[in-house]
């Protein structure tokens, strides 16, 4: 895609102003004393200001996934729907900003699992940082990479600059690089730095790209709302009754009128993505898990300089969540109004059609599947699929052909353990965003910035990443491992070199995940989180409110999760993964309970003020909190749907 001299100029001095920075302030205000190495270089010296731990955190947490995958979910049957994941976080940090926090800041621990030798045992402790550990190192840090390098050879793919292709491979290390140089200068305070520069960049390219796709809905010409209704399935009477206002209509009123049936924020218990069942309490395991847990996010607060100064950043951040749907998820809508053709044709036709999909399936081992809307436009090519499922399978194809889409249902009934590929959908949803971004966003300088802004989101979750396995690894592996007597310096230094180690891994595996069969890898995230997050989360809610509890029931909680999950897994497969993960949780809690009335503490576990910092808290903080808890019920009460029955057959289904 081609670039006016003027955004290369923007995207090339907005990394240098964001490198500039981050090296002058990471290397700004050192400590001199040794003994404050490691603590200056893991958590910038516990110095950070509320603002900048605000919007650090979302810099950290905010990636190419969010703005690619978000905007094509949205666009899907989903709709808004998928904002839980962002304002459902927004109550979260306030409950981490005064709950988790403090008991964090009083401990004054270094990582989060040093909290569980604190509260139950080393044992305990070690657990939980081998399967962070493993987690950034095989699944986080590499995936992040992988969508933004996928996004970016999107873009500029197949082009060559000094004898260098620009891929998926090259992207990643070039993203890798900028995401380690300057972590391993400036340990956490470059990366806060870094961070709330790119954090800012974001936000305000979210709204850039919400203002031109607005301005354009709003002045498209018949056809086009014509056929935004069609691909929404509107009635033709409906599409009668409704053209002549919407012709006349302003850029919000047509937004509201097309997108009406995905305005809301509840979806019914059979949905498989996020059903009302996971909405009530699935969804906050992982909320809590990662706001409250997750070290590479929990790193920032660490390092402020007193608790006041933490909640008022989280509750910063909580607000900014708030934020966040409208300028990605709304955009993917009005992609999808807009660009629906464009969508289909990319789907299918430019992937090659049946016989290269064939030819790919063969290669991986792996069946078709397919959605309503494939069916609906490929009535042909979708009894083919259905046909080469049945060939390779020996399962008898069904005799009525006339819904493709129901066929391939009774065939999935008969294949439960059959190895299906992604599914194969009517449009090419996950291209809103780069849809929006070539087509609306205008040459000569915003360019340049959306790109360095989408570029900057990648760096900075990663570089959050390497920091935090850096501490990880440093803190609760190799000194407590392997050299307890290590110097600050050593600690400092082994730090910086598995920056560069976890970097190059996460590189070495890009190549992997571009393996169509990985083609669900974000699933498989969802899912491996599934796996730990219950145990750790209940492992710390019994800590901090069960004083009582056994100082060995931690180590249960972690290991009994990933059992019980994967035993759902298995028995209920069609079950959705918020929902495994919310009965996982009740059950560890039962089975606390029961350790708990079976074999209490004689003395209740009591923590015990481990720093000088000031523990008081932010009557600020605490105001804007629950002004953001009650905005998120406004938010909620407003985009609810109230028509369409949530449990319909809920309790039938149990009688099948």
């Amino acid at each position: 895609m081609d670039c006016a001299v003027t955004d290369i100029a923007v995207f090339f001095g907005f990394l240098a102003v964001v490198l500039v920075i981050a090296f002058i302030m990471g290397g700004r205000d050192k400590k001199k004393e040794a003994s404050a190495a490691s603590e200056d270089y893991f958590l910038a010296g516990r110095g950070l200001a509320w603002w900048l731990i605000g919007i650090s955190l979302i810099s950290a947490n905010i990636s190419a996934e969010q703005f690619v995958g978000m905007p094509g979910q949205a666009a899907r049957n989903i709709g808004l729907a998928i904002a839980s994941y962002e304002w459902i976080a927004a109550v979260s940090l306030v409950i981490v900003a005064f709950i988790f926090l403090p008991r964090f800041l009083k401990a004054g621990v270094y990582t989060v699992p040093q909290f569980l030798e604190t509260r139950y045992n080393r044992l305990c402790r070690t657990l939980m940082s081998l399967s962070l550990l493993a987690i950034y190192a095989f699944v986080t840090i590499t995936a992040v990479n992988y969508a933004g390098a996928k996004a970016f050879s999107d873009i500029f793919g197949g082009q060559v600059y000094f004898g260098i292709e620009l891929n998926i491979t090259t992207f990643c290390w070039i993203l890798g690089f900028f995401a380690a140089v300057y972590v391993l200068y400036g340990g956490l305070k470059s990366a806060a730095w870094a961070g709330s520069l790119q954090g800012t960049a974001l936000i305000l390219c979210g709204v850039i790209i919400l203002f031109f796709a607005l301005q354009k809905l709003g002045s498209v010409d018949k056809s086009v709302l014509e056929s935004a209704m069609q691909a929404l399935d509107f009635s033709a009477e409906k599409q009668a009754e409704l053209l002549p206002k919407l012709e006349n209509a302003g850029a919000y009123e047509r937004f509201s009128v097309l997108n009406a049936d995905k305005l809301r924020m509840n979806l019914p218990w059979t949905d498989s993505i996020l059903p009302i069942t996971a909405l009530m309490f699935g969804i906050w395991i992982p909320n809590l898990y990662y706001w409250g847990l997750d070290q590479h996010i929990m790193q920032r607060t660490l390092g402020s300089r007193s608790l006041a100064q933490g909640q008022k950043g989280i509750v910063l951040a909580a607000f900014l969540k708030l934020i966040i749907p409208f300028i990605v998820i709304f955009p993917g809508l009005i992609a999808f109004n807009l660009y629906n053709v464009e969508m289909k044709q990319r789907a299918f036709e430019g992937k090659g059609g049946f016989e290269a999909l064939k030819a790919e399936r063969e290669k991986l081992g792996q069946l078709f599947d397919f959605d309503g809307k494939f069916a609906s436009f490929y009535p042909e090519e979708a009894k083919k699929m259905i046909a080469f499922n049945a060939g390779k399978t020996g399962v008898k194809t069904p005799e009525d052909l006339s819904d493709p889409l129901k066929a391939l249902g009774e065939h999935k009934t008969q294949l439960i353990k059959a190895n299906f590929g992604k599914q194969i959908s009517g449009y090419d949803y996950d291209s809103a965003f780069g849809l929006l971004l070539a087509n609306l966003v205008p040459k000569g300088g915003l360019y340049g910035f959306a790109l360095a802004a989408l570029f900057g989101m990648v760096i900075s979750a990663m570089a959050a990443m390497l920091n935090a396995v850096s501490t990880l690894f440093s803190i609760d592996i190799y000194k407590e491992f392997f050299h307890r007597r290590a110097s600050e310096k050593e600690i400092v230094f082994v730090g910086r070199i598995s920056v560069v180690g976890f970097m190059v891994l996460g590189c070495c595996l890009v190549p992997v995940l571009d393996n169509p069969k990985f083609g669900g890898i974000f699933n498989f995230i969802q899912e491996f989180q599934g796996f730990i997050s219950p145990g750790i989360l209940c492992a710390f809610m019994f800590g901090f409110f069960v004083h009582k509890a056994p100082r060995w029931s931690g180590t249960v909680s972690i290991l009994l999760s990933p059992v019980i999950y994967g035993a759902l897994m298995f028995l209920r497969p069609n079950t959705a993964f918020l929902d495994r993960m919310s009965i996982t949780f009740c059950t560890i809690v039962i089975v606390l309970l029961l350790l708990r009335l079976r074999f209490p503490m004689k003395e209740a576990f009591k923590l015990k003020t481990n720093t000088a910092m000031d523990l008081a808290t932010s009557k600020v903080a605490v105001f804007f909190g629950i002004v953001i808890v009650i905005l998120t019920a406004v938010l909620y009460a407003y985009f609810w749907d109230y028509n369409t029955p949530m449990f319909a057959g809920f309790w039938e289904s149990f009688t099948k």
